[in-house]
């Protein structure tokens, strides 16, 4: 081989190692950083992944807030109206927080069934629903033959 196309060769070869090495951990740093959305029927089906950090979402189920009276933390179900998941929450709620209203909660689903979450997400004004939520809520209506009840889907967190 000619010395000029081996040096060629070399540094092309560097090249792609160089750009393989950089999509490799971009794709690493990246994959840490997502956070997927589950109903409480795809929790309750063992779909969502145990403890991997997730974003859970429906209503929160009437009667079903139980607050620890010596801490901040709060326990309550999640509903798609199908299923129920139960969260653990460790801190303050949003203002709008109340059973009857869409949340979303972030954090990690344990092996025993409950959701531990780290963040809690409550619908910022009477008419809006998070797109998530509103979607589960419609195909667990549609799965009873219930007519379903979401509303707008017009903003975001």
């Amino acid at each position: 081989m000619h010395p000029i196309r081996k040096k060629r060769l070399t540094i092309v070869l560097f090249l792609l190692a160089g750009v393989a090495v950089a999509v490799g951990l971009t794709t690493y740093a990246l994959r840490q950083n997502i956070n997927l959305f589950y109903d409480p029927t795809q929790i309750a089906a063992g779909e969502a992944p145990v403890d991997v950090r997730i974003r859970a979402g429906g209503m929160v189920e009437e009667g079903s807030v139980a607050r620890d009276p010596e801490s901040l933390k709060v326990v309550f179900n999640v509903t798609d109206f199908n299923q129920s998941v139960t969260v653990e929450y460790t801190g303050i709620l949003p203002d709008l927080f109340a059973e009857g209203q869409g949340v979303v909660a972030m954090g990690r689903l344990q092996p025993d069934g409950r959701f531990v979450a780290d963040q809690v997400l409550a619908k910022h004004d009477e008419n809006y629903m998070p797109p998530e939520v509103s979607d589960a809520l419609e195909k667990a209506s549609a799965a009873n033959g219930k007519p379903a009840t979401t509303q707008t889907k017009d903003a975001s967190y």
